[in-house]
């Protein structure tokens, strides 16, 4: 099995340890819809001084209309070219790429309940607000009404939240990915408790997302 910081009070020392060490400069974050990868993602790219993109924002063009997967893998391929990155979804379209140049992968396996108890509240609130996403896409009131994944985020997270924990544990026992480092963690308490362990001082100016976790 892969290296891993597992999480937990008892271990949250590693945490910060794991988060200081020089080889820790290009990061995959996965983990189902609804889990906070965005918002983690974006403080450990300010906590480490690197690029942050999300793959949505790469994926879905005006409209929801999806980015051809070889143009996609193309995009993909050229960030993550880079020397350092925080790289935040889990799409098998372009997940070989990323985990290829990653070297840390933190996966956000937070409760069921939790994960939609937020997704559902994100739902609302931008659908609510008319709050502009990627390439002017915007949420959709449908996500409330239908049962079709494809149609809803929030039908997705449900359906696939089972399949997509089974993938990732074997992903962790898998040998080719046994160059990365494997960082699960299975509560909000753990991701806060996560990244307080490698906070930036004060003085450093930068904004840890701590409390938006």
């Amino acid at each position: 099995m892969s290296p891993s910081w597992p999480g937990g009070k008892q271990r949250d020392k590693h945490g910060g340890a794991l988060l200081a060490s020089a080889p820790v400069r290009r990061v995959s974050v996965v983990g189902t819809s609804g889990s906070g990868k965005s918002t983690l993602g974006a403080a450990l790219a300010a906590r480490l001084g690197v690029d942050f993109l999300e793959l949505d924002s790469v994926y879905h063009q005006a409209g929801w209309e999806p980015l051809p997967t070889p143009e996609f893998r193309r995009r993909v391929a050229a960030a993550a070219a880079s020397e350092g990155w925080v790289i935040d979804g889990g799409y098998s379209k372009v997940r070989d790429i990323v985990w290829a140049r990653a070297d840390t992968v933190v996966w956000l396996d937070l409760p069921r309940r939790t994960v939609m108890r937020r997704i559902a509240w994100r739902s609302f609130r931008r659908a609510a607000g008319r709050v502009e996403l990627w390439n002017g896409n915007r949420e959709r009131w449908r996500n409330f009404f239908t049962l079709n994944k494809e149609e809803s985020v929030i039908a997705w997270a449900w359906q696939t939240y089972a399949s997509r924990r089974e993938r990732y544990l074997a992903a962790m026992a898998d040998p080719e990915n046994g160059h990365l480092r494997f960082v699960r963690l299975t509560s909000p308490g753990a991701v806060r408790r996560f990244l307080r362990s490698a906070e930036p001082s004060p003085a450093s100016g930068v904004d840890s997302g701590v409390d938006q976790l």
